[in-house]
């Protein structure tokens, strides 16, 4: 689909608004929508062409939902919309996902409020006006009393520090910016850095048309077969006919997913049952391998290790070569990285064409105009893939650097800790509200019904204020340190934060490391509720301001 947009502005103008958004994906799309409908006026900024986010820019081969999929990856403020889209897979590929965005988008007429192909490049706040003012990459400045951070939790790519690496000579892409042309391996030596989510995802398909690849292993992952299929007829239906039923179980369940939830505890059974229901998982795949597992896996050092064994044993099994299989072992507490669905991503070891490089026994020394140097040698490449993620949850937030009162920016504000209450504002910074940041489930919920309840929250928050007659809003800092401490005391309840991951910053040096996710599920929504209820305890008010007083 070729995206209109809309006639350029002239440059140095200033447009006022009751809402801007900054980002046209998941969230900035549904942010239009409900405060469109709230009667708001409202303008959306998004460097890229067109709507999407993250399905935009991810157009990696083998690029797919891999959390729990289709067809309930999608939006629920709107029963149409799932009665007139059919979803054709499980976990859908990304080409079919941005095809429901852009449905998405004609069906409200969104693109008529977005601004693409613009940067924000300045975001402010002026106390005595009370609003903030944008400036972008066009020229044109906006201004609006609220300012809605949309801009996403994967999205700022994290790009390696690597001696000599700009001196490659060959085709370089990172796969969180992966171009809209077609990209062909065929007859090429390719080199793939990273082994998460988007390594294990695009490998097994570079492998099947390169001449030869070369997998730099930055650290050994758990990964669990898909089990990619066709979603039928009937559960289309099934999915359609009870559509409020199934927004309800979605509501209730920890993790958004209209799953039914269990108290199975992995230490109450024998080792043999244990095996044998991780078997029955593993034979059907897809990420209730995890959801339909053991409640204890995340708390148990002895629970996880049960789980941690059973795939290990499944690498041995799978992979025919016993060092590559060794290589490939995991050492680390299974679920506190990001779990990881494939498509034949161990099985791809098995072909002549494909070498694995253990990054941590044999490092990258250097690159050349033609190959990558490691310890143990010279590998000459054609291609460089970059599958080195992203500086996850708060990296967006702090590219962005809006300045708050006193002009204070997010980089001070956040230089030990991403100080926020309720995963939604941030002392300092009134009237500014983040989708999907640090203090939030985040990326551990069904991120489209995630940004709609969180967006529900603020609309009537918004409300709240007009009705009473105040022009900012801000949290406390003792808020603030309490919240901190909440997040932190549920993380800290887990095996997670014992584990370097994106999810505690270690992939990014000089990121402050700690667990920055709210990790109670479904909870955290009962909590900004009851925080509602409460008259908005926790937030500092002020009146507005008369025109005559500014």
């Amino acid at each position: 689909m070729t995206s209109t947009n809309q006639p350029p502005r002239k440059s140095g103008s200033i447009e006022h608004y009751d809402v801007v958004i900054i980002g046209a994906g998941v969230s900035g799309m549904y942010a239009l929508h409900h405060f469109r409908e709230m009667g708001l006026s409202v303008r959306v900024y998004d460097g890229a062409s067109d709507i999407g986010g993250t399905w935009w820019y991810n157009r990696y081969p083998g690029a797919r939902v891999d959390g729990p999929g289709s067809p309930f990856y999608c939006y629920t403020f709107s029963e149409k919309l799932m009665q007139e889209w059919d979803w054709a897979e499980t976990q859908s590929e990304q080409s079919a996902v941005l095809a429901y965005l852009e449905h998405v988008a004609d069906r409200f007429d969104l693109r008529r409020d977005i601004q693409f192909e613009t940067w924000v490049e300045d975001a402010r706040y002026d106390e005595a006006a009370q609003r903030w003012t944008v400036e972008t990459s066009t020229g044109v400045s906006a201004s609006a009393p609220f300012l809605i951070c949309a801009v996403g939790a994967l999205s700022t790519t994290n790009m390696p520090d690597i001696p000599g690496i700009n001196d490659f000579a060959g085709e370089c892409y990172h796969t969180g910016r992966w171009p809209h042309e077609p990209v062909s391996f065929e007859g090429k030596r390719v080199a793939v850095i990273g082994t998460g989510s988007s390594g294990i995802q695009s490998i097994p398909e570079i492998a099947r048309e390169a001449a030869h690849v070369t997998v730099l292993q930055r650290t050994a992952q758990y990964s669990v077969p898909a089990g990619n299929r066709p979603i039928t007829p009937e559960e289309m239906a099934e999915a359609r006919e009870d559509f409020d039923a199934i927004c309800a179980k979605m509501h209730a369940n920890p993790g958004g997913f209209p799953f039914d939830n269990h108290t199975r505890m992995a230490l109450d059974h024998t080792p043999e049952e244990r095996n044998a229901h991780y078997e029955k998982l593993w034979q059907r795949g897809g990420f209730k391998f995890f959801l339909d597992g053991y409640n204890d896996i995340a708390v148990s050092e002895e629970a996880n290790a049960s789980l941690a064994d059973f795939i290990r044993d499944k690498i041995r099994e799978i992979v025919h070569d016993p060092e590559t299989a060794e290589k490939l072992m995991p050492d680390y507490f299974v679920m506190t990285k990001r779990p990881i669905l494939d498509d034949g991503y161990f099985e791809t070891f098995n072909r002549d064409n494909v070498t694995l490089v253990d990054l941590r026994e044999d490092p990258i020394e250097r690159f050349t105009p033609t190959s990558v140097v490691t310890r143990s040698g010279e590998h000459p490449i054609d291609m460089l893939v970059l599958a080195t993620g992203f500086d996850a949850i708060s990296g967006s937030m702090l590219r962005l650097n809006p300045k708050g009162r006193g002009g204070m920016s997010l980089e001070e504000r956040w230089q030990d800790r991403f100080h926020n209450y309720l995963g939604l504002t941030i002392a300092g910074f009134p009237n500014l509200f983040m989708i999907h940041g640090p203090g939030s489930p985040g990326v551990f919920y069904n991120m489209p019904l995630g940004a709609e309840r969180q967006l529900n929250w603020i609309g009537d928050f918004m409300g709240h204020l007009e009705k009473h007659g105040m022009g900012a809003v801000e949290p406390t800092t003792d808020s603030e340190e309490a919240w901190g401490n909440e997040v932190s005391g549920i993380a800290n309840a887990t095996l997670f934060p014992r584990t370097d991951s994106w999810w505690t910053g270690a992939n990014i040096p000089g990121k402050p490391r700690y667990f920055s996710a709210y990790l109670g599920g479904s909870l955290y929504y009962q909590r900004i509720a009851d925080v509602a209820a409460k008259d908005y305890e926790g937030f500092a008010f002020e009146q507005a301001h008369r025109a005559d007083d500014a």
